[in-house]
C-alpha cells in the first residue's frame, strides 16, 4: 500500500501494547494521527 501526503489512508485496526484493538476511527477527528513506518525495524534484514 502507497500512502501519499495529504491522502486519506483507508480503515485498520492494529493490537495495541495494552493487548487491546486500536483503529483508526477511534482517532480521527479526535486527535491528530501520525503514521510512522520503520521498514525492516526489529529484523535481522
Amino acid at each position: 500500500m502507497t500512502v501519499s501526503e495529504g491522502k486519506r489512508v483507508p480503515e485498520f485496526t492494529l493490537p495495541s501494547t495494552k493487548r487491546k484493538s486500536m483503529s483508526l476511527s477511534d482517532y480521527m477527528g479526535e486527535k491528530h494521527v501520525l503514521l510512522v513506518f520503520f521498514p525492516l525495524a526489529f529484523t535481522p534484514g
